[in-house]
């Protein structure tokens, strides 16, 4: 029997919080079928809309794989946690919104293969200039993205737009 490691662990969330139907409802599958209209939508009590649900987890994703590229981050930092959500989008823009799905879906992939080329020794090294370690930072991206799934799943029933089985 092999042994299961840390990066096993890592590799199993990200496909069950991007494409993997378990016991959660991965991302993939909270966005299929969003139409710009949906996605642009805020709740009638006030809040975010999915658009930039998708826009924050596609800033701080942009920004990890650039990380662990060892790159600097193409995306400029920003003063506030706020900004990462931008507009709530436009219902109109049909475009803008599949160019944003199609963004995220090529993201989730390099992000999964940069994941799958480390090694576990690479688990252990600092995350940045920090006293915190990259296992650390990496398990607590993959929550970060389940949460937001979870929201994207209670926005479409509240619009109505969540009809999907898995």
């Amino acid at each position: 029997m092999t042994k299961t490691t840390a990066l096993d662990v890592l590799l199993i969330q990200k496909d069950d919080t991007w494409d993997q139907c378990n016991w959660i409802v991965p991302l993939s599958k909270s966005l299929e079928g969003l139409t710009a209209e949906q996605a642009a939508w805020i709740p009638p009590s006030g809040g975010l809309s999915i658009w930039q649900l998708v826009n924050h987890m596609y800033y701080y994703n942009h920004r990890l794989l650039c990380r662990m590229q060892g790159k600097e981050p193409t995306l400029p930092a920003v003063d506030s946690n706020e900004y990462t959500f931008g507009n709530p989008g436009d219902a109109t823009d049909a475009a803008g919104w599949n160019t944003l799905l199609q963004g995220t879906t090529r993201l989730a992939q390099q992000l999964r293969d940069q994941l799958a080329a480390l090694q576990e020794s690479d688990l252990e090294a600092a995350y940045m200039d920090s006293e915190e370690k990259w296992a650390h930072e990496l398990a607590r991206w993959v929550l970060h993205d389940a949460y937001h799934a979870g929201q994207i799943v209670l926005l479409r029933r509240q619009q109505g737009s969540w009809k999907i089985v898995f």
